[in-house]
């Protein structure tokens, strides 16, 4: 709008490729793809401060290829009750596999040590493998941002594709959005906050939604959608509102995060803030 152009080939007429990493850029792509004037190629990256893990080879691969000769020793922990407990920390003493002895149905929790001094730290990245052979994997999740108050077993990348199947399914801009858990009447409920300024859906539409999704994607929710997890609502919260309490706890700025899962003090701290703005 300040320049007066339609699309980022306006001013960038050469821009073929964009590396992208750090949330699951998916649910964003219909949307990014809108300010473009023609298809470019899109290339993902896995990195952290620790080091930069691994990129996507080739469009077509599975997964996101494994770098294996820099500087880093990885190390794969079951992201199970014998290695974590029920708020995704590790216990003292966990079971880890070596690159070689990987499955492709097992999630694993990543666990590396560096030639800068990491020893055996586990980054709280899952992972799962899609091709173990070629060391090719996807995130699926974080050890402490999951769902899994009565055995739904609700990752992020669950959450990740049923937001993107929403956005796609009545073409409305997602940018943020948290999920917390709850106690209802002897049962259990899931709050989706969804960062949306387009207000021409409704909370109830959009729940059900995910919720569809959701009980195509993991058969665990399906089941508990029939037994005790009884509810799930949405609140549609402006993307501005995601933003500006990053900012209150001194966390704004790309780098910083908004939690895909709100459990405890941060779920409270949330909720109040939201409290104090409608009144």
């Amino acid at each position: 709008k300040y320049h007066k152009l339609n699309t980022i080939h306006d001013i960038w007429p050469n821009l073929n490729i964009y590396i992208h990493g750090g949330v699951s850029f998916e649910p964003y792509k219909d949307s990014f793809s809108k300010l473009l004037a023609k298809p470019i190629s899109f290339v993902e990256t896995y990195m952290a401060s620790e080091g930069s893990f691994g990129f996507k080879a080739h469009p077509n691969d599975s997964g996101i290829k494994l770098v294996l000769n820099a500087g880093i020793f990885y190390e794969f922990v079951p992201f199970n009750a014998s290695n974590f407990d029920e708020e995704g920390n590790p216990y003292s003493k966990v079971q880890s596999v070596l690159i070689n002895e990987v499955d492709e149905h097992t999630e694993y929790a990543v666990m590396l040590s560096t030639c800068s001094g990491a020893w055996r730290y586990i980054i709280g990245d899952v992972i799962r493998f899609t091709n173990a052979k070629e060391h090719e994997m996807m995130i699926v999740g974080r050890t402490k941002q999951f769902l899994s108050l009565c055995g739904e077993h609700l990752s992020v990348d669950n959450m990740n594709k049923a937001i993107e199947v929403v956005a796609k399914q009545y073409q409305i801009a997602i940018n943020e959005f948290t999920v917390i858990g709850f106690s209802e009447a002897n049962y259990f409920a899931h709050r989706w906050y969804i960062g949306c300024d387009d207000k021409s859906i409704s909370e109830q539409e959009i729940a059900a939604s995910i919720d569809k999704a959701l009980c195509e994607l993991n058969d665990d929710y399906e089941v508990e959608r029939t037994s005790a997890l009884k509810s799930i609502y949405v609140t549609l919260v402006p993307n501005k509102t995601f933003y500006d309490y990053m900012k209150s706890l001194g966390k704004d700025g790309a780098m910083n995060k908004f939690p895909r899962v709100l459990k405890g003090n941060a779920k409270d701290k949330w909720e109040a803030y939201l409290n104090n703005l409608a009144h």
